[in-house]
């Protein structure tokens, strides 16, 4: 009867994620409908899954804003007027591209579901910074690049610590430093780029 429940919540969780839009969120659900499934329904069986949300949560968003990084550098590096925003870009597409495959292979790894686009937040800022035009489009990209990667070092610290598998614990950590270095870059790169006409 309780693998009947659990595969009921997670069609019905299916079919809600199917009403949403947003990748993450339904990546979240399927994880979370995963978790169901392979915890028991004890204190400790509740906590694990805790965990494992928490986890899920992590390289979900994680992998929405690795691919952001991606496809809005691939954007702003053709159409770039300064060279800082250009140089920026370019090493986005660089680093997070390899960020993104050792996420992915951790992912399958650990059985766990991706977004395959970009999530609603992550969507509107590469609309935002696409539809600008000149230099409004290179200050606009740092404008959202500080800021994200200000979260991002953050996020993943928080990752580095909470983290209950020591896979996920590890690979955050291992991009602190990246996402903390891309950080420095674009709090030096924005003021040059913000006095510009």
């Amino acid at each position: 009867m309780k693998q009947f429940l659990v595969l009921l919540s997670a069609t019905l969780l299916t079919v809600t994620a199917c009403n949403s839009n947003d990748s993450v969120k339904q990546a979240q659900q399927a994880n979370e409908a995963k978790a169901d499934a392979a915890t028991a329904a004890t204190e400790t069986g509740k906590l694990e899954e805790k965990n494992m949300n928490y986890d899920s949560e992590f390289l979900t968003k994680a992998a929405s804003g690795g691919m952001l990084e991606v496809e809005l550098g691939k954007q702003v590096a053709a159409r770039a007027l300064t060279p800082e925003a250009k140089q920026f870009a370019q090493q986005m597409v660089s680093d997070h591209t390899k960020s993104n495959a050792e996420l992915m292979a951790l992912a399958t790894k650990k059985n766990l579901t991706l977004p395959t686009a970009l999530g609603d937040d992550h969507a509107k800022v590469l609309k935002d910074v696409t539809e600008e035009k000149g230099i409004k489009m290179d200050q606009e990209y740092l404008k959202e690049m500080l800021k994200d990667h200000q979260e991002d070092v953050k996020e993943f610290t928080d990752a580095s610590i909470k983290a209950s598998d020591p896979d996920i614990k590890a690979f955050a950590a291992k991009n602190v430093p990246v996402l903390q270095m891309h950080l420095d870059m674009v709090t030096k790169m924005k003021p040059a780029v913000d006095a510009r006409k």
